[in-house]
């Protein structure tokens, strides 16, 4: 099972504390004022903002936010901030190499926090395209399991739309496409009544590092540390841990 996936599960069974949820709902929600920014506020036209908004309900994010950010980002509601979009590469403990997504208002406070969360957790920075070249962009779905939805009824709606590949994570499917079939992907599992949680573009990794139980929680450790920014949209790292190793409490 590959990292991203791994660590998305986990994070998953983890307890959703108040703190935790209000950090989410800010960064769904600038998600949806970026995307209305960049391609217009008319969901049906711009699929970025469509799949913005739909993980931000997916996830409870309140409709007056979720209507307020729509307004800031198209320009009809005033007080919608310059964001950036920032990539910082590093490496972490056991040589796991990561790529942080940052979206920022301001470029000095994102770097000096994303530098402070390595550091401090056993964490180096690298030079630009040190590390991004052992990941590759991918369209990426998470599909809940239900009832009726199994592997072959998941990977009978993508075929023909693109999907490469179809991966069972436990309580969920993880439908993989090349980033620029992502539309065509969700729009298939749409169009054969399926439900799902999430459809991103993400940068899923080519080589991998295999994780034991004492290093597994202290790369686990450092990519929560760098979520708990602000200013840090996305994590990815290229790690690898066995489906056997117990890591609900670390």
């Amino acid at each position: 099972m590959s990292g991203h996936s791994k660590w998305a599960t986990t994070k998953h069974k983890k307890a959703v504390i108040d703190a935790k949820r209000g950090k989410l709902f800010a960064k769904l929600i600038k998600n949806i004022e970026v995307a209305a920014k960049t391609g217009g506020g008319d969901p049906d036209g711009n699929p970025t903002l469509y799949d913005a908004l739909v993980k931000a309900r997916k996830n409870s994010v309140p409709a007056d936010n979720i209507d307020r950010a729509l307004k800031r980002g198209s320009g009809a509601e005033a007080g919608g901030a310059d964001w950036q979009t920032i990539m910082y590469e590093g490496y972490g403990p056991s040589g796991v190499a990561v790529l942080i997504e940052c979206l920022t208002d301001n470029r000095n406070r994102a770097a000096s926090e994303v530098r402070v969360a390595m550091t401090r957790n056993g964490g180096s920075m690298a030079d630009p395209g040190s590390v991004q070249y052992l990941f590759t962009r991918k369209g990426v779905i998470l599909v809940p399991k239900a009832e009726g939805v199994d592997e072959d009824a998941v990977l009978g709606a993508v075929l023909d739309a693109g999907a490469e590949e179809v991966n069972d994570l436990g309580d969920s499917f993880e439908v993989v496409s090349e980033a620029g079939d992502l539309v065509a992907v969700r729009t298939a599992l749409q169009t054969a009544g399926i439900e799902y949680e999430s459809a991103e573009a993400s940068f899923l990794p080519s080589v991998t590092v295999e994780l034991d139980a004492d290093s597994a929680p202290k790369v686990f450790r450092l990519i929560e540390a760098l979520e708990d920014s602000d200013d840090v949209q996305n994590v990815w790292a290229n790690f690898d841990v066995s489906d056997d190793l117990e890591l609900a409490d670390w």
